[in-house]
């Protein structure tokens, strides 16, 4: 960030709290790997909202997903075996988990069942699945992390056809690949390196593979780094900063608009838009189990098409 200026700065507000009824007492093996010796009742993620305006979030250490209503109102609408991180709602309405532990699963939203869609490559497990991407032509993009990072830069990024079930490995260079989110003409795919304390840009083939990646921006630095990523409407992009308490949008030519801060905790991992025309973020603080919103200028680029 030292290279600009810094970019105006906005706040936030809570929109709504995870219910006291519903925080968590018991061990957790992610926990114990991945926040070793903290006291964690509920780590939220993934939200997503559906065509009719309700929010989804999932809760990794506890195998949860929950519906929240627009007045704010939380139901449970699953809990199974599994680490549930990003989720995103395919177009036909069907929901789509990125586990952790199991793979790339499908929740039912009139049962809460989650069932296995896609677990292995070549019967080989992924490391750990963390967020995922449809484009509007139906193709499914994930990030593959696991425990990867600048110690071990193996981290992958996936595409896979609905349609004729083809997966492919786009990169497997990566330090920790998390949030990713398509460019506004869907012709390069923005991948968040949480560890490698940047964002790559990765061109889109005809062919669908990728080549010249390259870096669209990197963050300010700290004991974490970027996380979920956004699009608006005016080509912005916005860059969950995990260890800063903010998030980051950058106009199309990766030149800072605006740092959105934090009114609760520090750890803000992943975000999306709903709200009145599609203008209100709503951001997660996974520390404090807090949702948060502002009001933007700009609205969010649509995520369902309307063929």
């Amino acid at each position: 960030m030292s290279l600009f200026a810094l970019p105006k700065e906005l706040q936030t507000q809570v929109f709504s709290q995870i219910p006291e009824v519903f925080l968590k007492h018991d061990e957790s093996d992610w926990v114990r790997a991945n926040k070793p010796g903290q006291k964690v009742t509920s780590f939220l993620e993934g939200p997503s909202f559906d065509k009719n305006g309700n929010l989804f979030v999932t809760d990794i250490p506890f195998g949860r997903i929950f519906k929240i209503s627009s007045e704010g109102q939380w139901d449970l609408l699953a809990e199974y075996d599994g680490w549930p991180n990003g989720l995103k709602i395919h177009n036909d309405g069907r929901i789509f988990i990125a586990d952790y532990k199991n793979g790339i699963m499908q929740l039912d939203p009139n049962t809460g069942v989650v069932s296995p869609f896609l677990t292995h490559r070549k019967s080989e497990s992924f490391k750990g699945v963390n967020d995922l991407f449809f484009s509007q032509d139906g193709k499914l993009y994930f990030t593959d992390q696991g425990q990867t990072g600048m110690h071990d830069p193996t981290g992958r990024v996936f595409s896979y056809d609905m349609n004729t079930e083809h997966l492919e490995c786009l990169i497997n260079n990566a330090p920790s690949p998390n949030g990713l989110v398509m460019d506004y003409e869907e012709k390069a795919l923005f991948v968040a390196m949480t560890r490698g304390n940047s964002v790559w840009r990765l061109p889109i083939q005809k062919d669908g593979s990728t080549t010249k990646v390259g870096i669209f921006t990197t963050l300010a630095g700290g004991l974490s780094g970027a996380d979920g990523l956004a699009l608006d409407a005016d080509k912005n992009l916005y860059v969950c900063d995990a260890g800063q308490a903010c998030v980051w949008v950058f106009n199309q030519y990766a030149e800072p608009l605006y740092r959105i801060k934090s009114c609760a905790g520090r750890t803000i991992t992943n975000l999306a838009f709903g709200g009145h025309e599609n203008k209100q973020l709503f951001m997660i603080d996974s520390s404090t189990g807090s949702i948060l919103t502002t009001y933007l200028e700009h609205s969010g680029k649509p995520m369902f098409s309307h063929h």
